[in-house]
């Protein structure tokens, strides 16, 4: 556990399968929530995606690896974590216990919706705020999206209004070493306003 001020919000990124947006999602959340307060996103997945995207260009919020975290973390009102890919069960215990909303990204194909629904499964017994968020979502008159949603929400489990598009532009960003929304290109807003919308939502849940 991390040594920090409990009015901290700490906002964890899990899932049980790759290239569903993960570490993308880790990286947006703490870009919007640096511009509201000092954030730190915490890179604990061992590609170490956010670290190397940071090294690439220049980011607004500080990144740590997860020994880093422990030095850091009191200096920071909001926290964001960037789990390993896949966490046995005793990983996801400590991820669920330790953060005060998982964010659980899922692409709507059948793959990932179903490791989803297996990692929810093992959140079954533990004592944590949860919710689904789409990603990577393909553009109309694709249904994929509004299938998915159907899907997750008949079986009433929790899940975000707003979804993430499935845009070039991100992969671009992550080439830049930059957020999305400082990237020249004509789908930038587009995709930033994606995970403003996200994180509107989690400032609701909290009392931010």
């Amino acid at each position: 556990m991390l040594n920090i001020n409990p009015r901290i919000m700490i906002i964890t990124v899990a899932s049980f399968k790759g290239g569903v947006g993960k570490s993308t999602t880790a990286f947006h959340l703490a870009t919007y929530f640096q511009e509201l307060a000092p954030t730190l996103l915490v890179d604990g997945d061992a590609n170490r995606s956010a670290l190397d995207w940071g090294a690439r260009g220049d980011i607004p919020f500080k990144v740590v690896d997860e020994k880093q975290a422990v030095k850091h973390a009191r200096k920071y009102e909001h926290i964001i974590i960037d789990t390993p890919a896949r966490p046995d069960e005793d990983e996801l215990k400590t991820i669920a216990e330790g953060c005060d909303l998982l964010v659980l990204p899922t692409s709507p194909d059948a793959l990932a919706l179903g490791a989803t629904l297996k990692m929810v499964d093992a959140l079954h017994d533990l004592d944590t705020s949860y919710r689904i968020l789409l990603t990577i979502v393909p553009p109309k008159p694709n249904k994929a999206g509004i299938e998915a949603r159907t899907a997750i929400q008949n079986v009433e489990l929790p899940i975000f209004r707003g979804s993430i598009r499935r845009l070039a532009v991100f992969q671009k960003a992550a080439l830049e070493g930059v957020p999305v929304n400082t990237v020249k290109d004509s789908y930038s807003a587009i995709a930033w306003q994606c995970y403003v919308d996200v994180a509107k939502e989690i400032q609701d849940d909290q009392g931010e």
